[in-house]
């Protein structure tokens, strides 16, 4: 369902819960040996919408008038929202974990450090209720994509698909 918030975003007061550096991100994941990318299954959609906060995400179709029981894309404060929700692992960040809305980083310097986090981090997922897209996790790489680069135990380096896309890009025609 495709729901037009504009009205409702403009009356909302922005929400000023701050977003991870992407720099500090990307520099806390390199220089680990092991890696395990996490995607959380649709996202906003594991955050419950607050009882009082339901009705403003009215709306109506030829079946009925519904609103969401849980958070919906489109709402301008969704991202805030996400990772303020991160707090869950506040002693694993910026240690075991990193977290960017709703991707999630487990990195170790050896492979028992690496099971232990996966799993102190799969305790936090199910006491919380939140679920993990299978189809997009990659457990125990030695390196990956992160937010237009590559880490790994040698440090940043460039993702070479981002060179070659701007490589292939056709010269200006006007």
């Amino acid at each position: 369902m495709c729901v037009d918030y504009r009205d409702l975003n403009q009356a909302s007061p922005k929400d000023n819960f701050l977003l991870p550096h992407i720099d500090t991100l990307v520099d806390n994941t390199a220089k680990h040996s092991l890696f395990s990318f996490m995607d959380g299954f649709s996202g906003y959609n594991q955050i419950k919408m607050a009882p009082e906060d339901m009705e403003k995400t009215t709306f109506v179709t030829m079946c009925g008038t519904f609103c969401y029981l849980v958070m919906p894309f489109g709402l301008k404060n969704a991202g805030a929202t996400y990772q303020r929700a991160m707090v869950m692992f506040h002693d694993m960040m910026y240690k075991e974990i990193e977290v960017y809305v709703n991707d999630m980083i487990a990195k170790s310097k050896r492979e028992r450090e690496h099971v232990g986090n996966l799993r102190k981090l799969f305790e936090r997922l199910r006491k919380f209720q939140l679920k993990l897209n299978p189809a997009k996790c990659t457990f125990r790489a030695t390196s990956g994509k992160l937010i237009g680069f590559i880490v790994s135990e040698r440090g940043i380096e460039v993702d070479p698909d981002k060179i070659k896309a701007i490589q292939e890009l056709p010269p200006p025609r006007t």
